[in-house]
């Protein structure tokens, strides 16, 4: 069943900015193992709490990535940059939706004024 990974970074002390631009970068190699899309967001809350989120159809390329050469030297490289443990979760999609592009509309033109009806008369 098709799901998205979580995974919580939580960098270091004044590390934070460096690091979310690392992740970032790093995000799309997941595409190159079978995800579907990617997601890196950072909390508005928490400077320090960085989300990198990954959709696959199996689990089996989502731990292709995760082991892949790729995840492990970025592990490496950013050690000390990251606190540990690494915490990620599985999610199974149940149902998604989004918005397509907004299309630009023309405005409709603003009604002609009308004289009022002449009285009736008896």
């Amino acid at each position: 069943m098709a799901g998205v990974v979580h995974i919580d970074w939580y960098s270091t002390v004044l590390r934070q900015e460096q690091f979310a631009i690392e992740v970032a970068y790093v995000a799309p190699l997941a595409l190159r193992y079978g995800a579907t899309q990617y997601a890196v967001h950072r909390s508005r809350d928490d400077r320090y709490k960085i989300m990198q989120m990954a959709w696959f159809e199996t689990k089996q390329d989502w731990y292709r990535y995760w082991d892949g050469i790729e995840m492990i030297e970025f592990r490496r490289r950013n050690l000390g940059h990251y606190q540990i443990p690494i915490t990620y979760v599985w999610y199974d999609e149940l149902v998604a939706g989004a918005l397509g592009p907004e299309v630009q509309a023309e405005p409709e033109p603003e009604p002609e004024p009308t004289a009022p009806a002449p009285p009736a008369i008896a």
